[in-house]
């Protein structure tokens, strides 16, 4: 894994906890908080590092109210939440 995927892994395990179990956080809050000005060259990295931790159970991604599958493509916005 690479330092920025860290920092990003960081970022969104931080974030989720600080929002809270009823809440959920979007991709690109991890990405500014990591990118600064750059924020939108980590999008697709972010959701790469959400996937990772929800296949390892550390997340929950959905869309709407459904549940998304790490193993599965993912299309539209998504949000990240506490497990």
């Amino acid at each position: 894994m690479s330092t920025v995927e860290q920092r990003l892994e960081r970022a969104i395990l931080d974030l989720v906890e600080a929002r809270g179990p009823e809440k959920s956080i979007c991709p690109s809050e991890a990405a500014r908080v990591v990118g600064a000005d750059g924020w939108r060259d980590l999008i697709h990295p972010a959701r790469a590092v959400a996937r990772e931790l929800a296949a390892q159970g550390r997340v929950v991604v959905t869309s709407g109210d459904q549940v998304l599958s790490p193993a599965e493509e993912w299309r539209g916005p998504v949000r990240i939440r506490r497990p």
